[in-house]
């Protein structure tokens, strides 16, 4: 068994020296899903119980407590440019055994002028030679959360993720890692969440098709293929605390705050070479669990003015808008990319369908 541990160390250090870490590797996998945790600025890391948990903690899952539930989004990014989409199913399992969920997620631009091959080796230019390509990222993810015996108010989760990225004709790439997560509900009302994304690093190995991506023009290669073939994810963590207050009888107010942790140097307001830290807040308000009013604010960081080349903070603001019918809910949420301004909006749209909800 010694000799057997030994070996994998060698074999993960090796792969570990060839490897590139990319600061926003595997990002699409950070954005989230459901309209309702984007509304809220991404503030549901301790308080989303339902199919959606996954992209946000998937301890949430134990809140599925009877037959299934289904999700589905659909979002359009800086103004129609890129498509982002999420389906996803839940179920718990018999004899209080877990929830199983499966999700899958696209984000994807299409119809991407290729120019590669328009000049030709003696530099002459052929526009009838420009044609089209998409640049996709895929997810498959695999998700189980319980309530470990005895801690009846701790909840467990983890995630199994394969993704699949496309650059056309040109690359693509597999990549496999894990997520894990937790939920505490203590006796004051007070809610922890905590997820620890890509906890083992998500390794993705790519294969490029120089043939397709190079193109000599005079004796000159323009578009080498890139030398590094392995690339990481290296650990985000989530982690925040919530608490639902009722006001009255028919209004309910649930805030959270927390912190994003990246292990790497960043743009956000505390960074450092070891770890940066981004602060967010959300709040929903909910009128007799049917009509739902959210805003959040995350993506704290400093950025350089392109006028004055002052340093100035930006962040991303978001609000959101929900309505629940018995096991029926439709969401909806806007959000800017919160640089400098930016009159990037996103619009993003999603369904929930919970069948435990139509026998209430």
């Amino acid at each position: 068994m010694k000799r057997y541990l030994f070996f994998v160390l060698i074999i993960c250090f090796s792969i570990f020296q060839a490897q590139i870490v990319r600061k926003y590797s595997n990002e699409f996998l950070n954005i989230g899903a459901g309209a309702r945790g984007l509304g809220m600025g991404g503030a549901v890391i301790s308080n989303q119980d339902d199919v959606y948990s996954p992209m946000w903690n998937p301890a949430g899952l134990v809140g599925v407590e009877r037959d299934w539930q289904g999700a589905a989004m659909h979002a359009e990014y800086f103004e129609n440019i890129a498509k982002y989409d999420y389906i996803a199913f839940a179920k718990p399992l018999d004899n209080k055994g877990g929830v199983f969920a499966v999700s899958l997620v696209r984000l994807g631009v299409d119809d991407i002028l290729d120019t590669t091959q328009m000049i030709d080796s003696e530099g002459n230019i052929d526009y009838d030679k420009i044609q089209k390509f998409s640049q996709a990222d895929y997810a498959g993810i695999l998700s189980y959360a319980f309530n470990p015996g005895g801690i009846h108010k701790l909840n467990l989760g983890v995630n199994a993720k394969i993704v699949y990225r496309n650059v056309g004709q040109f690359a693509n790439g597999f990549g496999f890692g894990f997520d894990v997560g937790a939920m505490y509900k203590a006796d004051n009302g007070l809610r922890y969440g905590a997820m620890l994304r890509d906890a083992t690093t998500t390794v993705n190995f790519w294969t490029v098709n120089q043939e397709k991506l190079s193109a000599a023009v005079n004796g000159e290669e323009f578009n080498p293929a890139p030398k590094d073939k392995i690339e990481i994810t290296m650990p985000k963590l989530n982690a925040g605390i919530s608490r639902n207050f009722e006001l009255n009888r028919d209004l309910e107010l649930l805030p959270e705050a927390g912190i994003n942790v990246d292990f790497a140097k960043t743009a956000a307001l505390i960074s450092t070479d070891f770890a940066s830290i981004t602060p967010y807040a959300g709040a929903e308000l909910k009128f007799q669990d049917m009509i739902f009013v959210r805003v959040g604010v995350n993506r704290f960081q400093t950025v350089t003015d392109i006028e004055d080349l002052k340093r100035k903070v930006s962040f991303q603001p978001s609000a959101g808008l929900g309505i629940k019918y018995k096991g029926l809910t439709l969401d909806y949420a806007i959000s800017n990319s919160g640089i400098n301004g930016s009159n990037f909006f996103s619009n993003f749209f999603s369904l929930k369908l919970d069948m435990g909800g139509f026998r209430n």
